[in-house]
């Protein structure tokens, strides 16, 4: 199975955990998929009042300069781990 597929099934599969994982797993569960697919955040910074939006550009942010390839693998061995302790519908 090549990387892309690897990481597109991990992504699928991220959808049909049990239970929503906390806020910090979320947080980099989207940094890596951002620089997986999108590469180095080059946005601008969300409004003060945008709670949420920063703190996803936060943890995309700390990401740049991981290649796309090394951000993929690091996300398929996060969802593993994720589906390990929570377990798929």
């Amino acid at each position: 199975m090549t990387l892309q597929a690897e990481f597109d099934e991990a992504a699928e599969n991220v959808k049909k955990l049990k239970t929503m994982p906390g806020n910090e797993d979320l947080l980099e569960l989207y940094a890596l998929f951002k620089q997986g697919t999108v590469g180095d955040n080059t946005t601008d910074r969300p409004g003060m009042l945008d709670f949420k939006g920063k703190a996803k550009w936060d943890a995309w942010t700390t990401k740049k300069g991981m290649s796309k390839e090394d951000a993929q693998q690091k996300y398929i061995e996060k969802a593993k781990g994720l589906i390990a302790s929570i377990g798929l519908q």
